[in-house]
């Protein structure tokens, strides 16, 4: 298999995470979906990363579908619960967490993109997406609350979703305090980065 992303996309992060916990081997092809060069359309005809290439040269793209199908690969370390319950609770975490990142990203590209002048960017667009990378940030920490990982007592796609997030925002957003405000989430994601899944694909 073959995964085309960026080293700084927190959706590429979650699914090498999912890789490596599920020891799957793949290669790491990068690409600059910016650039004027990028061949992601190829293989994605959405133009976004990451983009699963399998063998036989069908593609596979969207994070939540790519380790929805990954974690059907290898028994090792079951990542989403079969159970509906279970599963919807898992998997509610990871449309959270995503949200979040949706939500960050909306409000970078606002502030940063390179082809708009000053005065044509919304402050009331990025204060409204800030605002939904906060209330999102405050959900997961009363969701996780005192539990030692966000679905029971195992390290499950919920935590790799939050964990992917959170070190996302401390990438990109450095002047929001989501550690201060929620040590509980701190806690985690420390916990988090001490497995090598993490620690390996941190974003630089």
């Amino acid at each position: 298999m073959k995964l085309i992303g960026s080293g700084t996309s927190p959706y590429v992060r979650k699914v090498r995470v999912v890789l490596a916990e599920k020891r799957l081997d793949y290669q790491f092809v990068t690409e600059d979906v910016w650039a004027d060069t990028t061949a992601i359309g190829q293989s994605n005809p959405l133009g976004k990363v990451p983009c699963l290439l399998m063998e036989g040269g069908d593609a596979m793209f969207d994070s939540r579908v790519i380790v929805e199908y990954l974690d059907t690969l290898s028994p090792v370390g079951k990542l989403i619960p079969q159970q509906s319950r279970e599963r919807a609770e898992v998997k509610s975490w990871e449309a959270l967490a995503d949200g979040v990142m949706d939500a960050g990203v909306l409000w970078r590209l606002e502030a940063t993109w390179p082809g708009r002048a000053d005065g044509e960017r919304s402050q009331a667009w990025i204060d409204r997406q800030r605002g939904k990378v906060e209330a999102g940030i405050a959900a997961m920490a009363k969701g996780l609350g005192d539990k030692p990982f966000c679905s029971g007592i195992h390290p499950s796609l919920s935590d790799i979703a939050v964990g992917c997030a959170l070190g996302w925002l401390g990438f990109r957003f450095p002047e929001i305090d989501w550690r201060g405000r929620h040590p509980n989430l701190g806690k985690l994601h420390d916990k988090l980065m001490l497995r090598p899944s993490f620690s390996e694909t941190r974003p630089v």
